[in-house]
């Protein structure tokens, strides 16, 4: 096992981000998983946004003793997502010479604030994509992998003071919120808009301690 400082960035929240062009993408209440690609070597290392393992037998076992409730994820990601991510990735001339890493979010029905119910059905969403330029734009992750199971997408236009209440308001069917997304590949910016229904299950299951799993 590796540390790694942040292996995905916090993002800030929707009052410092530009009122721009964007995507808005359905936000999953779950773990955030991360996994490297290389033309050569293939998919050789995953972890969470704070340690990195290699993805083979002894990494597989660390990773499931580091992390007991995450321990499907590893054998998820190669029976349900490794074949066709490395076919993208091949035949797309975009990721030729590329190293790059894959971001999922781990999940059950039940997940909620990084915690996970061991009986429930897990699955992985797709959300995000970083290469040697930086993150790809919101349009171009699209483009390449709407064919995967990615984050739903709940919204693209322009980000408005009205969206961004509708979205607090539960006006777009999301559990937890969205994250929104623009700029061009290699200067993406992101924020987050929760509902104001999430807000609430924070406070009752968290008492004063809610605002740490907020925005």
């Amino acid at each position: 096992m590796a540390r790694v400082s942040l292996a995905y960035p916090k993002m800030a929240n929707s009052a410092r981000a530009p009122m721009e062009r964007c995507v808005a993408f359905e936000k999953y209440d779950g773990s955030n998983l991360h996994w490297v690609w290389e033309r050569e070597l293939g998919w050789y290392a995953f972890g969470t946004r704070r340690d990195r393992f290699d993805l083979d037998e002894v990494g597989i076992a660390e990773f499931a003793h580091a992390h007991p409730e995450l321990e499907q994820a590893p054998l998820m990601f190669q029976h349900e997502l490794l074949e066709s991510l490395t076919q993208i990735l091949q035949r797309c001339e975009f990721f030729q010479s590329e190293e790059l890493t894959v971001f999922t979010e781990f999940l059950g029905e039940n997940s909620f604030a990084g915690r996970h119910v061991h009986a429930d059905p897990k699955r992985l969403v797709l959300f995000d994509v970083e290469t040697a330029h930086g993150f790809l734009s919101p349009w171009e992750f699209v483009e390449h992998f709407a064919s995967l199971p990615i984050a739903r997408v709940v919204y693209d236009g322009k980000l408005t003071g009205p969206f961004i209440e509708n979205v607090r308001a539960g006006r777009f069917d999301v559990a937890e919120g969205v994250v929104c997304k623009g700029g061009e590949t290699g200067q993406v910016w992101m924020a987050k808009i929760k509902t104001h229904a999430y807000e609430q299950r924070l406070k009752e299951a968290f008492n004063n301690r809610w605002e740490q799993f907020w925005e």
